[in-house]
């Protein structure tokens, strides 16, 4: 992904939920996705679909976090 676009997906973030330590960075040898993060902590992955140009956010939630 475009710096431009990590950065209007790290204000998104920043601002619909409501945390100002979540954070989108740009992942190493990946163009196509960034990964999200809550202070140091990863949550997901968000991806770019080219055909339409929206994004989709994935995070798995481990059975041991929900204990």
């Amino acid at each position: 992904m475009k710096p431009e676009e990590i950065r209007k997906l790290d204000a998104y973030f920043k601002r619909t939920f409501q945390n100002p330590q979540m954070q989108v960075k740009a992942r190493p040898r990946k163009e196509d996705s960034a990964e999200v993060y809550v202070g140091e902590e990863f949550l997901g992955i968000v991806f770019k679909d080219e055909e339409d140009g929206d994004y989709n956010f994935s995070m798995a939630i481990l059975d041991i976090d929900l204990n």
